[in-house]
């Protein structure tokens, strides 16, 4: 797999074994800023892997410094599954693991694994 990062702005990616990484940098208690953004990451930038069809497990980690923002994580759930709908899989009822959690850290950020449930398969593989 390539794990060379795509991307050189607040959002990069690059495909893994078990799937593909998103790394956002930065956070703020909007969960509805991280849609468009990551859309258009997806969009104008990535070459990556194409979606795919089956069962996909997704783990979001807010990392924050200090206190941990005021924002409710189901809701930036959301917002990250339609942004990458359409690039990682192609409809978010395919998710059947979901995990969000927020933690402290070093430096503020959002990571988002993706990863195909069965079949010893990573994302990128054809079905």
């Amino acid at each position: 797999m390539n794990s060379v990062w795509t991307g050189c702005g607040k959002v990069r990616a690059r495909e893994v074994d078990a799937g593909l990484e998103i790394v956002v940098d930065g956070l703020t208690t909007q969960a509805k800023y991280y849609k468009p953004l990551i859309y258009e990451f997806f969009r104008k930038e990535w070459r990556g892997a194409r979606p795919a069809w089956g069962d996909f497990s997704v783990e979001i980690d807010m990392e924050h410094v200090g206190e941990a923002p005021w924002m409710d994580l189901d809701n930036l759930a959301k917002a990250i599954l339609d942004a990458i709908k359409g690039y990682a899989f192609h409809d978010d009822a395919q998710v059947s693991r979901l995990l969000v959690q927020r933690a402290p850290s070093e430096r503020e950020r959002i990571v988002i694994r993706v990863a195909r449930i069965g079949e010893g398969r990573p994302v990128s593989a054809p079905i």
